[in-house]
């Protein structure tokens, strides 16, 4: 049975190693600010790092805080029933992907699904750290290699659920950059869409030289198939299976 994998202090610092800058700081992308500069902070060369954690929602504890809690100070303990049929709690297996186009025309996935975990030294120069199924702190892990930011047309980072039930409107999912330099980059993933099974969350371009960053966060019904149409990536899709393990 697969669990879920959770926010962790542990996770967010346990590859220390690869960080520098000022990791204490942090700007949030939302769809006012939709769009940051790595070349202008300094970060456009060493390891980008790039995580997905997550962690289950069954009830709204803010929302219903604000809702008659005054009147029924109690009601804010006591647990509501999820909309979503099934379960109070779902196996979710959410996976960090990788779209990639290279300047020499290249173009591919990195994704746990068919264990295309890619290379960080030679194209496509995306690597995935691996495939977390079982709930570790530190959830999964994307490093770019900057230092070939010339050899980078443009990367797509979204985030599919492989199996279980379709529940992007019951996880709090967070998709973080931590750049060689300057504030780490969080996307939250907090817009409901109870029936999507993939979004894309990051779109990463190389704009004349310039390495920019802009928030995307657009939830498809569909797998890779359907994100590769809408951002016109021409990649051919089949069905996969991941290993069992």
């Amino acid at each position: 049975m697969r669990t879920m994998a959770f926010w962790s202090n542990w996770g967010r610092s346990a590859w220390r190693e690869f960080e520098s800058g000022d990791a204490s700081g942090v700007v949030e992308l939302t769809k006012r600010q939709s769009t940051i500069s790595l070349t202008k902070q300094g970060a456009a060369s060493g390891n980008l790092r790039i995580n997905l954690s997550w962690q289950m929602r069954t009830s709204d504890f803010n929302s219903r805080a604000g809702r008659g809690s005054l009147r029924h100070p109690l009601r804010m303990f006591k647990p509501e029933p999820v909309q979503a049929q099934g379960p109070a709690m779902v196996n979710v297996d959410l996976d960090l992907a990788v779209m990639y186009e290279l300047k020499s025309g290249s173009k591919g996935v990195v994704q746990p699904l068919g264990e295309f975990f890619g290379n960080l030294n030679e194209a496509p120069y995306v690597k995935l750290s691996g495939d977390d199924r079982f709930g570790s702190g530190s959830g999964e892990t994307v490093y770019v290699n900057m230092d070939h930011k010339d050899d980078i047309k443009r990367l797509l980072v979204f985030v599919y659920i492989y199996d279980g039930t379709p529940a992007f409107d019951r996880t709090h999912g967070l998709v973080t950059l931590y750049p060689s330099n300057g504030p780490r980059v969080e996307i939250a993933l907090d817009e409901r869409a109870p029936q999507a099974r993939s979004c894309a969350v990051v779109l990463i371009e190389n704009v004349k030289g310039e390495m920019m960053v802009r928030r995307e966060v657009k939830y498809v019904y569909g797998f890779q198939a359907e994100l590769d149409r809408l951002y016109g990536w021409g990649l051919q899709w089949g069905r996969g299976y991941k290993s069992k393990v």
